[in-house]
């Protein structure tokens, strides 16, 4: 019973894996193959034609199956994956060097940031690409082309605040459906011309390259496409594992991918006419409504996948301090992993309807697509070398070898897209780019805050020895007080003796700290120090995928002698006010900038899930 449980639950991991892991690697073909020649920089021929193919074979068997599937996959951070975890794992592998480790932190943010730009153009290129079968189908009607992917989307990204759950299960068979067309609109045409399977041989791309170095330059710059979505192998491995992710790839994505890209090149031998959408002209007229629906429905998986990673990487910028609190709902009694950030869907939605409008057709947003997945990938890979040199204390010469190949290939990926910038490319890279602004500027102003909190500060331990030698009245009940750095008295204790003159019987001051790992264990949740006179030091922990939930934590101390009634419990907090001035902080204008982020930030009490009829709030403003 248990190795056929075993078995069932591998099965449904797979398939979970097949929906939404390998959704926007999966409608890669809909645009990857047909940009190499839509531009008429890469000339029609068969030569060419086995050469671009020989290059997406090579490009998929190097970037994900030996680097993501068989590489990246071991580097798992307590089973969890992504570019913040990989980042966690490399930061704490160089603790001991804080310069370095203080470049890697900043690398590993901006990669985070390029990933929102990535998150942009995903959703906008993939359901574009969709629709535009319809042109295939019937050319008149090419206007309705941007109005139905907006309306496509708009109805994606108004269905969020419901969550996953109810339409999740449906990913799995509809993605595995999507692969199996693929494997045989591919197939199709194959076995029309068999000897387009010559192209499996990697000197058909070595010949490509060698033939037209400055065309095939341009040429890599579109056969990335075939790889977006890798980072999704790795930032998912926490929800499926590694064995389901691998046999996804290796029994299904991977084998339909290739037959479908090798029956494109097999179609456009025959038919070079087709090359403006070999995708939609591999199938028969009957087959194009259908195909249309099917593919419009693969992509709003593909883009359902990224929106719900896009919040998943929010929540845990913000557990690590780069991000103020947003309003984050759950949209699952069962499954803590499923949320929704109204601000983010609908900040995502803007800029996805601001690109379609602008691009107004996959082409023009192809130009605009590699950039931030290349990036990824080179941070990536030099996490990676960290990881195993300092991390795993493998060989220099082995970690070398192993991280050097892969980041080479990706510099070239990159390095023919960077060209792109002009064209589109400078989408993204803006998205990120203001992204990292608002994340280095929510740390750096966080870090002035916390200092400046510290110069005026009173040692807590001190601060009730002078208390106690001339106790005020005692009130029945518990107070619990936030306080942001630990052995600090906080404000709200302050205000309250000076204004109400009374003393609760049973005192907690709590710090909630956030760590660089993504789960901490109730066992290791709270630690407790006894101050005198029923006054207590907690430190809770969280790791970054945790849901910081105080009063839930503050019970574990029923074991440890401090008992708690929750009606009998009252949260003291300070909301500060940041005031910017000019001296040695940020620049006026980020610092004005991190007040208005600090001032709309979502509030404490709901990020920490306290009872909201239980709560004191105390003002003070401090200067940066």
């Amino acid at each position: 019973m248990t190795q056929h449980s075993s078995k069932s639950s591998l099965a449904a991991l797979t398939l979970g894996a097949i929906g939404v892991v390998y959704g926007d690697i999966g409608t890669s073909p809909l645009y990857a193959f047909k940009e190499v020649f839509a531009h008429g920089h890469v000339p029609m021929s068969a030569a060419n034609i086995h050469g671009v193919l020989s290059l997406i074979f090579w490009t998929l068997t190097v970037v994900v199956s030996l680097k993501y599937v068989l590489l990246i996959l071991r580097a798992d951070n307590n089973g969890e994956g992504g570019l913040i975890a990989m980042l966690a794992l490399a930061s704490l592998a160089v603790a001991d060097r804080p310069a370095l480790r203080a470049r890697l932190l900043m690398i590993g943010i901006f990669g985070t940031a390029i990933f929102f730009g990535d998150g942009v153009i995903t959703p906008a290129i993939s359901v574009l690409s969709a629709v535009e079968g319809l042109e295939v189908a019937a050319p008149g009607l090419h206007a309705w082309i941007v109005p139905v992917t907006l309306a496509v989307l708009t109805v994606l990204f108004s269905v969020q605040r419901f969550g996953t759950a109810s339409v999740g299960r449906f990913f799995g068979p509809v993605m595995t459906l999507w692969f199996a067309v693929l494997a045989a609109l591919g197939l199709a045409h194959i076995a029309r011309n068999p000897a387009i399977l010559v192209a499996l041989n990697p000197v058909y791309a070595l010949e490509f390259l060698g033939a037209h170095s400055g065309i095939a330059f341009v040429a890599l710059g579109s056969v990335v496409l075939c790889v977006t979505g890798a980072e999704a192998l790795y930032a998912d491995m926490g929800h499926f594992g590694k064995k389901p992710i691998r046999l996804a790839w290796f029994s299904l994505a991977m084998p339909a991918l290739v037959l479908n890209y090798f029956g494109q090149g097999a179609m456009l031998l025959a038919h070079p006419e087709n090359a403006n959408n070999p995708f939609f002209e591999m199938a028969p007229t009957w087959a194009l409504y259908p195909l249309i629906g099917m593919a419009t429905a693969a992509t709003v998986i593909a883009s359902q996948a990224l929106v719900t990673a896009a919040f998943s990487v929010t929540k845990q910028a913000i557990q690590l301090g780069y991000l103020p609190r947003l309003r984050v709902l759950h949209t699952s009694v069962k499954d803590t992993g499923q949320i929704y950030l109204p601000f983010v869907n609908w900040g995502l939605y803007v800029c996805i309807v601001l690109a379609v409008v602008l691009f107004k057709s996959s082409s023009n947003l192809a130009a605009a697509y590699g950039i931030a997945v290349t990036i990824d990938m080179l941070i990536t890979t030099t996490m990676t070398f960290f990881v195993i040199r300092y991390g795993w204390k493998y060989p220099w010469w082995l970690c070398v070898a192993a991280t050097g190949f892969f980041f080479l290939v990706d510099f070239i990926y990159f390095a023919a897209n960077v060209v792109k910038v002009i064209d589109g490319g400078w989408f993204p890279v803006v998205i990120g780019a203001v992204m990292f602004l608002l994340l280095m500027t929510w740390k750096q102003g966080r870090r002035l805050m916390t200092e400046r909190l510290r110069e005026d500060a009173i040692d807590l331990k001190s601060f009730l020895e002078a208390v106690f030698i001339s106790p005020p009245a005692r009130v029945p009940g518990t107070a619990v007080f936030l306080v942001a750095e630990q052995g600090n008295t906080p404000n709200a204790l302050l205000h309250n003796l000076k204004h109400n003159k009374v003393l609760h019987e049973t005192n907690l001051f709590v710090t909630v700290l956030h760590h660089e790992v993504p789960w901490v264990g109730f066992e290791k949740r709270v630690e407790l120090e006894s101050l005198g006179n029923d006054c207590w030091q907690v430190t809770l922990h969280f790791g970054f995928k945790n849901d910081p939930d105080v009063p839930e934590a503050l019970q574990l101390l029923r074991s440890r002698g401090v008992q708690l009634d929750d009606m009998e419990t009252s949260y003291f907090l300070s909301r500060d006010i940041v005031i910017p001035t000019l001296g040695d902080g940020m620049w006026l204008w980020r610092e004005k900038l991190f007040a208005s982020m600090h001032r709309n930030a979502a509030a404490a009490a709901d990020f920490l899930n306290l009872p909201a009829n239980r709560i004191v709030e105390l003002g003070a403003k401090v200067q940066i």
